[in-house]
Formats: C-alpha cells, sequence, structure tokens
C-alpha cells in the first residue's frame, strides 16, 4: 500500500492556510457535539488549511474554545437538542465558501438528519463526504449526491451500508463488497466500508483494499476521525477515490503506532489525530 500511495501523491501543501483548502464540518447535537470536534480536528492533523464547524448553538461556545483552530457557527436547533432543518439556509450560506464539506458526524437520529440534509445538500456544489447517520439522506434518496458528478465520498459501517444497500447484513468481505460496488455505481459515489478491513470501492468499478489497523479502532469516535481525515483531504485538493484510499491508509496506520506504544485496545479516538502527520510524513 505505501508504494501504491506513493505513486498517488497528494498535492504540495503549499505555503499558507489557503492553499491547503477551506472544509466546512456539519454535525453534532446537544448531547454528541464531540463528534464533530474529532472529525474537524482530523482534517486539520490531515493538512486542511482552514476549518469551520456548523453545529447546535448550544454546544458552539464549548466547541469553540475546544478547538480554537476552528471557526464555529452555532445553527437552530429543536427541543431535543438536535440541528433545526430550518437552520439549511445559514449553512449553505457558509459551505459557499468551502473547498468540501463533511455531513453527518455526532446527528442522532437518521429521520432528522435525512430531513437536515435534504434541505442541504442538493444545494452544494463542493465536493461532499456523507459520513455516519448523514447516510440515511442516501439511503432514501440513492441519487441524491449524482449531481455533484462523482465528487462524494460515503464513509459507513457494515450496518450503514446495508441499509444503503438495502440488504439485511454485510457480514463477509464479499458481501461488503457487493454491497459497496452497488451503492457506488447506483449513487455515483466512492464508497468507504470499514470493519476487520477497509474496503473503497468507485462508481467505475475500481477497488481497494486496506488491512490491518487492528482492534483498538472499534471504538466510540473513530469513524468521526476517519471521516475527518477523508474530508480534509478532499478539502486539500484529493480526488474523492484518492483521499478515500489515503483516508483509510492513514486511519489504519495510526490506530497500529497506537497499539504499538499504549496496547491493542484502550486507546481514544481523540489519541489518533495527533498521529496522522507522523504517518504521512512517512509517505512523502
Amino acid at each position: 500500500m505505501p508504494a501504491l500511495l506513493r505513486a498517488w501523491p497528494l498535492s504540495e501543501p503549499g505555503v499558507g492556510k489557503d492553499d491547503r483548502g477551506d472544509l466546512l464540518v456539519l454535525g453534532g447535537s446537544a448531547s454528541t457535539p464531540g463528534a464533530a470536534l474529532l472529525a474537524g480536528l482530523a482534517a486539520l492533523r490531515a493538512g486542511a488549511g482552514k476549518l469551520a464547524v456548523a453545529t447546535v448553538g448550544s454546544a458552539a461556545t464549548a466547541l469553540a474554545v475546544a478547538v480554537p483552530e476552528a471557526q464555529v457557527v452555532g445553527l437552530l436547533e429543536d427541543e431535543e437538542g438536535r440541528i433545526d432543518p430550518r437552520a439549511a439556509a445559514e449553512v449553505v450560506d457558509r459551505a459557499e465558501a468551502a473547498d468540501a464539506v463533511l455531513a453527518g458526524p455526532g446527528l442522532e437520529d437518521p429521520d432528522r438528519a435525512d430531513a437536515l440534509l435534504a434541505a442541504v445538500l442538493p444545494r452544494l456544489g463542493v465536493p461532499v463526504v456523507l459520513d455516519a447517520l448523514g447516510t440515511a439522506y442516501l439511503t432514501k434518496r440513492p441519487d441524491g449526491l449524482r449531481h455533484l458528478h462523482g465528487r462524494a465520498v460515503v464513509t459507513a459501517n457494515p450496518t450503514e451500508l446495508a441499509h444503503l444497500a438495502g440488504q439485511g447484513e454485510c457480514g463477509t468481505r464479499q458481501e461488503r463488497l457487493e454491497a459497496a460496488a452497488g451503492v457506488a455505481r447506483r449513487s455515483g459515489v466512492v464508497v468507504l466500508v470499514g470493519a476487520e478491513d477497509k474496503l473503497v470501492l468507485d462508481p467505475a468499478g475500481r477497488s481497494w483494499v486496506v488491512e490491518g489497523g487492528g482492534p483498538g479502532l472499534g471504538v466510540s469516535g473513530s469513524g468521526d476521525v476517519q471521516a475527518g481525515i477523508v474530508a480534509g483531504l478532499l478539502a486539500r485538493g484529493a480526488e474523492p477515490a484518492q483521499a478515500a484510499v489515503w483516508g483509510a491508509y492513514l486511519h489504519a496506520r495510526a490506530g497500529e503506532r497506537l497499539a504499538g506504544s499504549i496496547g491493542h485496545v484502550g486507546y481514544l479516538a481523540r489519541e489518533l489525530p495527533p498521529v496522522i502527520p507522523t504517518v504521512l510524513g512517512e509517505l512523502i
């Protein structure tokens, strides 16, 4: 895999933050603001130049203090502490300045996530990463990202992939391969699905397998970190398949690094982002 990635290099980072892209993360709720935080930190560690996070107003101040590198946009929220779909216009306005948008980390309810993203995603013209319960939007609207002409990545776990594919489960590698290939082809997106290994499929039928990572990556927040890495690379200018393959590899190797120093299990998702620049440096 390192040889493949070196032959498929990322763009040079440039000398200023504007050269490395502006990412908007849309996600979080009153009870899960940390998902957007983890994704945003991972994006910056992957080399994105500027970060904005759009989340519920009740969590905005705390998130802004926790991530002083980010612009935090506090959005209207409903009575259950979730982003209100009526905030869509504000999200779209901020997305006009972005080079990529990550939607989904920390969204709690599939129906509410779908309602929000249905009001936002069709109005975006920049590359998109759709993650976690944000995938409910594509489950209900398989053509919902077609207007981006292939400039979209879906990061999903096996359960989310099964919903996207309209099947009961994706327990084996072959089932995940077939399901991801079908979703990629039908929706015109790159699909990254993680389990004991990571699979990347694109609409043209190309596929990649990233092995390793270890059981320690099976922890709360780990998927948010992976989505953030992919989105950060996309904001930097990587093509969708490239961002997904590089992101999967960086996430896996970061897990292995922590396993070597801490143990195979027991490290936290928040400990993954600081390792990413080291792994990136080994590939340049």
